[in-house]
């Protein structure tokens, strides 16, 4: 890791914990800072904070204290997921105190490029799925961000012979100055998380930061087939690669005749290729296209390509049960996400369902719906799910307590040849800490059916 001295004898206040905060806040120590960790959960409730304490680190818990910002901070590390609105917060920007994320951190040390992954959907599936073509191109690539480790932990342990291939969030990409990924990935952009950003111009602006500080060295693969994403990108400094699932390019990556392209080169027949799903092509191609950045060899992406089945959480097949297939789609928190889960299949479906009430109601769903025969709803959306599906001319609809309860409930009102899929489009954060939490229960679930 590079040894910088940008924190060195600076005060600097870490702003909510998590895995994010925690790592932040060690390195931060490590890099000779004045650390303060301020977090809303009591001190006997917080075993993360009571570590740091441990480490010699100054830890206030309990709220978020305003007269905090009378301390005289330099640097406020925030916890991606609290908003800007927030006092504490606004308090600093009015007084020009720079707030960042922790992938700020992670990029100043980080001595491997970074590859960094946006985008509303396909963000997970396309980071693994990258990182899986590195490895076997013999890339040494490391896996961070969103989707395991967090990136300023990984970024300590990356050489200049490895490349960190990181899912990055709208709300990281807001707290950023000098982030700058070599290779950029923005996979497409639809309306998502509004209650955070407060309009789609707002949301996308922070998915482009990803490219602000690009120069003619680096890359971004950005998605041909939207012209919003095409015109907002269309000033970065990066060289800009295309892909498309639409269309024929003279560049990039596309489809043409059955077979995956990259400029103008054949790689793989799509019936090779075993990840379900056609919107997985996007993430297909996006990974194909950074992976020929780095010169990675055909026969390392066939290879990948005819064994990756997808990732957990993501359509991830559980088990086949008299006759059923159990999906866990858990990552799903949009309503485009449940789209494309719903598109997969041909089966007549028993849709699992609900979540964080963001405001926004389901009626785009109906189209994608004709195959759903039974819906059971959970969570704060559940009524607005239930006059979906009634508009939808569903006519068995329930509504339990939980993702456990809501398992027996479809299965026995399903019949031998369904598809049985959580597909909450929905944020999980009504009940559960995370996505991974709710779709873990459900494979739990899955399994004690008897």
């Amino acid at each position: 890791m590079k040894n910088i001295t940008t924190y060195q004898h600076k005060k600097v206040l870490v702003l909510g914990l998590a895995k994010s905060g925690v790592s932040a806040a060690s390195l931060l120590h490590k890099l000779g800072a004045f650390v303060t960790v301020n977090d809303y959960k009591p001190l006997a409730e917080n075993p993360e904070a009571q570590g740091l304490l441990q480490q010699g680190i100054k830890v206030i818990c309990g709220g978020h204290p305003i007269e905090l910002l009378d301390e005289g901070f330099q640097y406020i590390i925030k916890n991606p997921g609290i908003p800007y609105d927030n006092p504490l917060v606004a308090g600093a920007i009015k007084k020009g105190i720079p707030v960042l994320t922790e992938v700020e951190l992670a990029y100043q040390i980080s001595e491997a490029d970074i590859i960094g992954i946006t985008g509303t959907n396909g963000k997970t599936t396309t980071t693994t799925l990258l990182y899986e073509i590195l490895s076997a191109g013999n890339q040494n690539p490391l896996i961070a961000g969103n989707i395991g480790t967090v990136a300023s932990e990984v970024a300590q342990k990356a050489s200049e012979h490895e490349k960190m291939v990181v899912e990055l969030s709208s709300f990281q990409l807001m707290g950023i100055e000098d982030f700058t990924p070599h290779v950029a990935i923005i996979t497409n952009l639809y309306e998502a998380h509004l209650d955070y950003h407060g309009t789609i111009e707002d949301y996308w602006e922070a998915k482009v930061n990803i490219t602000k500080n690009q120069s003619e060295k680096d890359y971004l693969i950005v998605n041909a087939d939207q012209e919003h994403l095409v015109e907002m990108t269309a000033k970065t400094n990066a060289q800009i690669i295309f892909f498309s699932t639409s269309k024929v390019l003279h560049s990039g990556a596309y489809i043409n005749n059955g077979y995956i392209y990259f400029n103008n080169e054949r790689i793989i027949n799509l019936g090779s290729i075993v990840l379900p799903g056609a919107h997985n092509l996007e993430n297909i191609l996006c990974a194909v296209a950074a992976a020929k950045i780095y010169n990675v060899s055909n026969d390392a992406i066939i290879e990948v390509l005819t064994t990756f089945k997808g990732v957990k959480h993501r359509t991830q097949f559980v088990r086949e049960w008299n006759g059923r297939r159990f999906y866990n789609d858990s990552k799903a928190t949009n309503s485009l996400a449940t789209k494309s889960a719903l598109n997969a299949f041909e089966e007549p479906i028993v849709l699992l369902a609900g979540g964080l009430d963001r405001g926004n109601d389901f009626d785009d769903l109906i189209p994608f719906l004709k195959n759903v025969k039974c819906l059971v709803t959970f969570g704060e959306t559940a009524n607005k799910l239930k006059s979906t599906a009634e508009l939808a001319g569903i006519s068995f609809i329930y509504h339990v307590d939980n993702v456990e309860k809501a398992v027996p409930v479809a299965y026995t009102h399903s019949e031998k040849g369904d598809v049985i899929l959580l597909s909450p489009a929905c944020a999980s954060w009504d009940q559960y800490r995370t996505f991974e939490e709710r779709g873990d229960i459900f494979i739990e679930a899955v399994h004690k059916l008897k």
